[in-house]
């Protein structure tokens, strides 16, 4: 894992050392991502530079320094993440190619100019976002893993083309002129977050998870293409069936111990995430079962016992045998936090699970730099509770005439209406916009929805219409069609953004074995009840932890890894919560109505829990905030270069 960056200057406007000198720059910038080492190539005749900092993982000499030019030398690559299968891509190519290393780079590099880039990344197992330039071609490509593990943004202004791990790489360059977008505010009004391919910037993307984005002719930026997609192993993965289940359980372990297995490979330490729930109890277990050592593990407690998960991961820790440290935090461990996360974030984000993530992380970092993490599951397997209440409403409902289903709906708005035209995050709101949507996409944005109504928060609403995801390329039940289009919004732009930035800032490598593709194409292969059966969700993952830790320890109702917002900003927060919130300063900035804010608000402190739409509102406010944001309404939508 490591950070990335550089630009490709169409009009080649500088000299191959103030190429350097700025793109080192950038990746500057992105030191916690890679705090071992940097490096930076130029081409100077085409205005292409390229830059990264290195957190070193695999060969840990010189041989695995980047940017990292090909023995030809016709391509020039820059990675950030891990090629699991490396060893195994490397003996294939070894009668080809001689190597100096051993670095899972220098592999990816071979592959690259064996196989050409797209066979490359179809053989390559991993997490990873790269670039590659091709001296020969005159083109730059862009590439990002299949899940969306590792991040990638792209941006073309004034005649650069610009890409980086971070958006905070862009800032260092005098050409990059960020203003905001509005209809990707919008957005992240709805869920929190900014979902692909959209940022904060206007010009600016992220590359969609499992496509490559080639760029060669200068000023035009073609559509990304993919090379893997979950669209295509739903729609061309026959159904299988297993006469035992057992035999799915089987294959199951099988496919997560593999996936394990490369992902311990490492010359550093690497330990795993404990929180005690199935997801992270089954990847110790099977790290546990595979290691010769104790597998260090970590967890976070809170002393609000509602918030508390380390008693359980205690539990399962003792029994596995791992080398296991728990930090119990107290609230200014969090609040202390805090003013930090625009930082960490780099764009607005308001999970407010981003809290202990980050905290666990600096508690792993102590002792390792890599982690495994039970991230995944949920999506994977049908985890997630709010499937369990759509799935048993939908039973009820779903063969109603759609218009009276959308009648019951609007009685529902109308009994559970908020102020100005939104309504808190109550079931009441979202259960009306679940029965009134048309479509199985519709249903799934109101069960992520934040502000039901985003646009009516806005100052200025932008008039294009509002994103929605292509459905499922074959008819689904309900239960599976939220995990497909989880696996498509939420898991990438939210859990996994989530669990990124806060490592990386520790500079710790989080590794996601449920996320190797070979297991997600596995477990989509499979028939419903196998996934959620006898009134459990995860079924087939259950059953494999099973043969590792007593049911009696994990069985426990979900509790997710959150922290009481709510209560903090009418408290001990409230100070800070007031002064982001101020009617005048959001009045001034002129992007959100200072009126709909403030109702919301005064609702909160009356006693209704509004505190996930606050939290989405003090995120932008506080990022406004560490932008150094101009006052007045045409300033605030240009963010002066930092």
């Amino acid at each position: 894992m490591c950070g990335i960056t550089g630009y490709w200057d169409y009009r080649n406007r500088d000299s191959a050392a103030a190429m350097s000198a700025l793109v080192r720059s950038m990746s500057s910038r992105l030191a916690h991502r890679g705090p071992d080492g940097e490096g930076d190539w130029v081409d100077a005749t085409a205005g292409v530079a390229l830059g990264h900092r290195r957190l070193a993982l695999l060969d840990l000499s010189d041989a695995g320094k980047q940017p990292m030019i090909s023995a030809s030398g016709r391509f020039v690559l820059v990675l950030n993440g891990e090629i699991y299968n490396f060893a195994e891509l490397r003996a294939e190519l070894e009668s080809q190619c001689q190597f100096r290393g051993h670095s899972d780079t220098e592999v990816l590099l071979a592959a690259v100019e064996t196989w050409g880039l797209e066979q490359a990344l179809k053989r390559s197992v991993g997490m990873f976002a790269i670039a590659v330039w091709d001296r020969q071609e005159r083109a730059l490509t862009l590439a990002r893993d299949r899940l969306g593990e590792k991040p990638l943004y792209y941006a073309q202004q004034e005649g650069v083309l610009f890409f980086g791990s971070e958006l905070k790489a862009f800032s260092a360059h005098p050409r990059w002129r960020p203003r905001i977008d509005q209809r990707w505010l919008r957005e992240y009004l709805r869920y929190g977050y900014i979902p692909w391919p959209g940022s904060i910037f206007q010009d600016c993307q992220k590359l969609p998870p499992g496509t490559f984005l080639r760029v060669q002719d200068i000023g035009s930026l073609p559509a990304p293409e993919p090379y893997w997609s979950l669209d295509r192993v739903v729609a061309e993965t026959p159904i299988r069936s297993f006469l035992d289940p057992e035999e799915a359980v089987d294959e199951l372990e099988l496919r997560l111990r593999n996936a394990i297995a490369g992902q311990m490979v490492a010359d550093v330490p690497v330990g795993a995430f404990l929180s005690g729930g199935i997801d992270s109890s089954t990847i110790v277990a099977l790290m546990q079962a595979q290691s010769s050592r104790r597998v260090r593990t970590f967890t976070i407690g809170f002393h609000e016992r509602g918030f508390n998960e380390a008693e359980a991961a205690h539990a399962v820790a003792t029994h596995l045998g791992t080398d296991h440290t728990e930090l119990y935090l107290t609230a200014q461990d969090c609040f202390d936090l805090i003013p930090r996360l625009p930082t960490l974030y780099d764009e607005p984000f308001a999970d407010s699970s981003q809290i202990p993530t980050a905290l666990v992380s600096a508690l792993a970092r102590q002792q390792v730099t890599a982690c495994l993490s039970g991230d995944g599951g949920d999506e994977l397997l049908g985890g997630y509770s709010s499937y369990d209440r759509r799935e048993f409403i939908w039973s009820l409902v779903r063969y109603f005439p759609p218009a009276l289903r959308r009648s019951a709906g609007r009685l529902v708005t109308l009994a559970a209406r908020g102020v100005h035209g939104f309504s808190p995050r109550y079931e009441g709101g979202r259960l009306a916009a679940f029965l009134d949507a048309r479509s199985a996409v519709e249903r799934h944005q109101a069960t992520l929805s934040q502000f039901l109504q985003p646009d009516l928060v806005l100052v200025d609403p932008p008039s294009v219409p509002e994103l929605l995801r292509e459905p499922p390329p074959r008819k689904l039940d309900l239960v599976e069609t939220l995990m497909y289009l989880d696996t498509l919004t939420y898991l990438p732009d939210d859990i996994l953004v989530k669990v990124d930035r806060a490592a990386m800032a520790t500079s710790l490598e989080t590794r996601v074995p449920l996320l190797d593709h070979r297991v997600v194409e596995f477990v989509w292969s499979l028939p419903y009840a196998l996934k959620r059966q006898k009134g459990k969700s995860k079924w087939l993952l259950r059953e494999v932890l099973n043969r590792y830790v007593p049911a009696s320890l994990v069985d426990r109702p979900k509790m997710g890894f959150g922290v009481p917002v709510g209560e903090w900003i009418r408290g001990p927060l409230r100070v800070w919560a007031e002064d982001l919130l101020a009617e005048d300063r959001i009045r001034q900035q002129g992007i959100l109505r200072p009126e709909a804010v403030q109702a919301l608000w005064q609702k909160h402190l009356a006693g209704a829990d509004c505190s996930a739409q606050l939290w989405i509102v003090l995120m932008f406010q506080a990022w406004l905030q560490a932008q150094h944001m101009p006052i007045g309404l045409d300033a605030a939508l240009a963010v002066a270069s930092r």
